[in-house]
């Protein structure tokens, strides 16, 4: 009997291995672009934060929810939270709270930044009021360096107040007996009281009308 040959075995086909020859590869991981971080923008989200709430009320994690960044990156922007309001207290005065105080006379000086001032603080684009005014009304002890900073603020808003006044009296165009301090403090006050009006949601029109009573009591002209 003769014997047939045993069949071979052919032998397995190498298993392809992803990215390392003998198989198709997959496609390469295409990783998205980081979105950048627009710290201008965050600044500003940040400035509506504490308008609308104040200073001790925002925390950090409304403060990252709203920006839509997470801690971390916050503090690498911005330092702190403390820090971070600095920030927003600046950009509010180089935009919404920037005083200017031109015009021919005192008078009319006050009067214009009165009623721009009764525009902004009941404008429904923004918070009502002025953050300079509100943000840290409630502080507690923590809030110290706050309140400091914004009380220095409205301090330096009176003495623009009282210089324009005195420049009058200087000038001849108010007697010499006006009092540009007492008329100082007084429109501070105005405009604080502008402030919590707006705040319990009266209107552009009912603030015009305050202001044109707080005017009723400047003095008038030398020589009258």
């Amino acid at each position: 009997m003769s014997s047939e040959p045993s069949p071979v075995r052919p032998e397995p086909e190498p298993e392809s291995t992803p990215g390392v020859g003998g198989g198709s590869e997959p496609p390469p991981r295409v990783r998205r672009p980081r979105r950048a971080f627009d710290r201008d923008a965050a600044l500003a989200v940040a400035l509506r934060e504490f308008w609308t709430y104040g200073y001790e009320s925002t925390s950090v994690s409304s403060l990252t929810k709203a920006m839509g960044i997470n801690p971390p990156s916050l503090y690498a922007a911005f330092g702190d939270k403390r820090q971070l309001f600095s920030e927003a207290v600046q950009l509010y005065s180089r935009t919404y709270g920037a005083v200017s105080l031109e015009g021919p006379d005192a008078r009319t000086a006050l009067t214009r930044v009165l009623k721009r001032i009764a525009a902004d603080y009941t404008d429904p684009s923004h918070p009502p009021g002025c953050l300079v005014i509100t943000a840290a009304t409630n502080g507690g002890p923590g809030s110290e360096g706050v309140k400091g900073e914004l009380r220095a603020m409205r301090e330096a808003t009176k003495a623009l107040f009282a210089a324009r006044v005195q420049a009058d009296i200087d000038a001849g165009l108010l007697p010499d007996d006006t009092d540009a301090e007492g008329l100082a403090v007084f429109y501070a006050a105005v405009v604080q009281g502008m402030n919590q009006q707006a705040c319990d949601g009266v209107g552009r029109e009912a603030l015009e009308r305050m202001v044109d009573v707080a005017m009723a009591a400047f003095p008038e002209p030398a020589g009258r």
